[in-house]
């Protein structure tokens, strides 16, 4: 394994010796991992989900130390209440990912396709919809009330589904390659998720760049991935952009996965300065290989009005707050404008119960280079913005811009993704719930810059009504997104694996916006649109993974014990933590 070291955001475990990475060692990797291509493609099913199950169990071993690096690049409690948040985003999702692909293979290996739970529902716009989630009893018991859907390309039939499965299993040799996976900087988990996605999805090897911001994490990703790295499968690198540039340039990778931002993107494709900007007007791309990405979004989140009581209003400005907080504020699924209808009688209500919730959880690290300058900017077109909690130091408050013109289409705030902890508010004019969720769709679909994710909130006497109901369902169809919460925080498309996360099909290398692609995906679906989650609109217990919840911490914990080695004996010792406050 050879890593360089690159001004990390936190030290590097001295277990591991770094060594600078020159164009030589490059090309010997490159050269190596293309050696091995074909091996990874004959390895079967069954001998990856031996593969997997190794990961699993590794992955867990290295699960505490891995948290505790995480938590102090992020300047978090690794055993407090935040301490949850790195377990369950930063190696949770990863060790879920990693159960269902091995599901997938051993269904593989028994002669079938990926067996996915269903059912298969025929949606607006000649569209089918694959339910995929609760995929074991066990989710039943561990997320009553959530469901997850992943959509077809229109046009896709039930049976098409099924045969379009697994195709790089149909013909392994035609998919073998190399692919490059430039990791993303502020999820502990992308980078490894994105491993798993191109070796047991799309059956190639991976050379996978760590993103400088936490290439800090490499030793516990080599321990948690080493049974792919001792057969040579994946190679971990380290290194600033010259890397990251000599290796999309190499003739030895066949493919790149980016997770970054639409100018990273460009920057790969077109290059830099005036002549990346030439080539891109012309579309001149300076490579002609397969680039996949997910590069962000302005991510809204649409507040259907209704007649709420104070227990929902509490609970969902909970569950608005935590999609801020979470990580920061540095997630590519951060809510960044929040859309409500002018004349909501509790409006305001809502906003004062949000601020409360703000004010009663510490303000975090701004860690992720640029932030202050990102939140600088945006201030500067809106100094009027309400700022909640400590802002010194290494630290930025809670913010939020209300009352965001809709009609100033070109405001900041709809076209610039803040990537630090601030939301904004925009209300639109509309004559009923009804007119303003058309109305909604409409702004997020042409003015909102993005279309990578976004959540949909309704109370449920709302979503049952006989005018509302069907209008928010047709919603649900129209809005172009590849991932959509009802109810429930759009992230979790991105956590359950069994769905898929990237951007809605369709964009020009051009006008890349939020990307191209899809990862996770573990029935290896060949032709899906989107994702659909759903939850209750108020849950009891309070969810472990709010930022509200004092004991979330612990129930992660258990959680990751849980998906590690699932067993009905961890459930009750599972749900007395998730109940305990």
């Amino acid at each position: 394994m050879t890593t360089v070291q690159r001004g990390a955001s936190a030290p590097t475990s001295g277990s591991q010796d770094h060594i600078a990475v020159n164009e030589p060692v490059l090309n010997q990797l490159v050269a190596e991992l293309g050696e091995k291509s074909m091996a990874w493609a004959m390895t079967s099913p069954g001998q990856r989900a031996t593969i997997l199950e190794r990961i699993i169990k590794d992955t867990y071993a290295v699960s505490e130390e891995w948290n505790v690096a995480a938590c102090a690049a992020k300047g978090l409690d690794p055993n407090g209440p935040a301490g949850g948040e790195e377990i369950f985003s930063g190696i949770g999702t990863f060790l879920r990912m990693a159960q269902t692909f091995r599901q997938s293979m051993l269904d593989l290996s028994s002669g079938t396709k990926p067996q996915f739970p269903g059912p298969v529902r025929h949606k607006p716009g000649n569209r089918i919809a694959v339910q995929v989630l609760p995929a074991s009893t066990f989710d039943k018991v561990l997320y009553g009330g959530i469901t997850a859907e992943v959509w077809m390309e229109p046009g896709v039939s039930e049976t098409d589904v099924v045969a379009g499965q697994a195709a790089a299993y149909e013909s392994p040799a035609s998919h073998a390659g190399v692919s490059l996976v430039l990791g993303a900087g502020n999820v502990a988990s992308l980078g490894p998720r994105d491993v798993l996605t191109k070796l047991f999805a799309e059956g190639k090897v991976v050379l996978l760049k760590a993103n400088p911001v936490n290439d800090y994490l490499v030793p516990y990703w080599e321990k948690a991935m080493a049974a792919l790295i001792e057969p040579g499968f994946l190679r971990i690198v380290s290194g600033g952009a010259h890397v990251g540039a000599f290796l999309t340039q190499h003739p030895g990778v066949n493919d790149i996965h980016v997770t970054g931002s639409d100018k990273t993107h460009d920057a790969i494709v077109f290059g830099v300065g005036e002549e990346g900007a030439r080539r891109k007007a012309a579309n001149e791309p300076l490579t002609n290989k397969p680039v996949s990405c997910e590069l962000g979004n302005v991510s809204p989140v649409v507040i259907v009005p209704g007649d709420w009581t104070a227990k929902e209003i509490s609970f969902q400005a909970k569950h608005v707050a935590t999609m801020l907080i979470n990580n920061a504020g540095f997630n590519c699924l951060t809510p960044r404008v929040l859309i409500t209808q002018r004349g909501w009688a509790q409006r305001d209500e809502f906003f004062a119960e949000l601020a409360r919730v703000f004010s009663e959880v510490p303000t975090r690290r701004a860690y992720y280079p640029g932030a202050k300058d990102r939140f600088e900017t945006m201030l500067a077109s809106h100094d009027d913005a309400q700022q909640i909690g400590d802002g010194s130091g290494d630290k930025l408050p809670w913010t939020i811009v209300r009352n965001v013109d809709p009609a100033k289409f070109d405001d900041v705030c709809f076209n610039v993704e803040a990537f630090c902890a601030l939301t904004s508010e925009t209300a639109l004019e509309a004559s009923s719930p009804a007119d303003f969720v058309q109305k909604a769709v409409a702004f997020c679909n042409d003015v909102v810059w993005g279309t990578l994710s976004m959540t949909l909130i309704a109370d449920s006497r709302t979503m049952r009504d006989e005018i509302t109901g069907p209008v928010i369902e047709q919603a649900i169809a129209d809005l172009c997104y590849g991932s959509i919460g009802v109810n429930l925080w759009h992230a979790f498309s991105f956590a359950f694996a069994t769905t898929v996360w990237g951007a809605y099909p369709g964009h020009p290398v051009t006008d890349i916006q939020s990307g191209s692609g899809f990862v996770g995906n573990a029935y290896l679906f060949s032709q899906p649109q989107k994702s659909v989650v759903r939850g209750p609109f108020v849950a009891s217990p309070e969810p472990a993974w709010f930022a509200t919840n004092n004991n979330g911490g612990a129930v992660m914990r258990k959680l990751l014990a849980f998906e590690a080695k699932p067993s009905w004996l961890k459930i009750p010792g599972l749900l007395a933590a998730a109940f305990k406050h």
